[in-house]
């Protein structure tokens, strides 16, 4: 009967595993990846896919607005579930928490006002903007000792800033860069040399971050991913962000 019992209890405590209510972080000032819309409410692809993922996983989803920078620590304090914010999985991060499998491979590009800086080369003894925290801070820090790393809490910052003459280029991911391009800046920007595709800092994509003791949560994530991606929802959200 003990047996019987204990049989049932962990079989209980396995479903309880399943988390019917998540918390997830992001911060939301880096479109198209998560943003506030005009009624206030954090969108996005990351935003999307989450959804997509919860209603798989049948399970109740709330998004929270957070400093990039904040956002390994509160895992690690165990204020939120998971936290899905443009974050590159890297051998650093992975030593604090875990991630789901890749949602969306990354690759990131230096932006500067046009005629202002001619190409890579071109950034020594430059002023460049960057997320704090960010994987893009810690390749100009490790990889261009010769340029300065600006941080700022959000890229709309940095951008203003970039604009009035404060910092002279601006380095994030791809996606985040052809955004501005797309909001009617096209005239007033121009790309600095090639994409950025390091593998130690952008080579693995992005993940969700999970605090390292809940790794069933990463099992569930990542089996919602593959369901996502197999019935064309992916696809649909992917398609929706960045076309075809």
């Amino acid at each position: 009967m003990k047996k019987i019992l204990l049989a049932a209890m962990i079989g209980l405590a396995s479903s309880h595993a399943i988390a019917q209510d998540l918390k997830f972080a992001t911060e939301a000032t880096y479109a198209p990846f998560e943003y506030m819309d005009a009624n206030n409410q954090i969108q996005g692809f990351d935003i999307d896919i989450a959804k997509a993922l919860c209603s798989e996983m049948k399970a109740t989803c709330t998004f929270h607005n957070q400093a990039f920078d904040s956002l390994i620590p509160a895992l690690k304090f165990k204020r939120y579930d998971a936290a899905i914010s443009a974050m590159d999985i890297t051998e650093a991060r992975q030593q604090q928490v875990s991630f789901s499998n890749t949602y969306y491979d990354n690759a990131a590009a230096f932006v500067s006002l046009k005629g202002h800086v001619a190409d890579q080369a071109a950034l020594k003894g430059k002023r460049v903007g960057v997320q704090n925290g960010s994987t893009h801070q810690s390749y100009i820090t490790d990889q261009m000792p010769a340029v300065t790393a600006v941080p700022y809490t959000s890229y709309q910052d940095a951008f203003i800033d970039m604009q009035n003459g404060r910092i002279d280029a601006v380095f994030g991911d791809t996606a985040v860069v052809a955004e501005w391009f797309k909001k009617g800046n096209g005239d007033k920007l121009s790309y600095v040399g090639k994409p950025v595709t390091n593998a130690k800092y952008f080579g693995n994509g992005f993940g969700i971050a999970v605090n390292k003791d809940n790794q069933a949560l990463v099992e569930q994530l990542n089996k919602a991913l593959a369901a996502i991606k197999a019935n064309g929802q992916y696809q649909a959200i992917f398609e929706q962000y960045f076309g075809k």
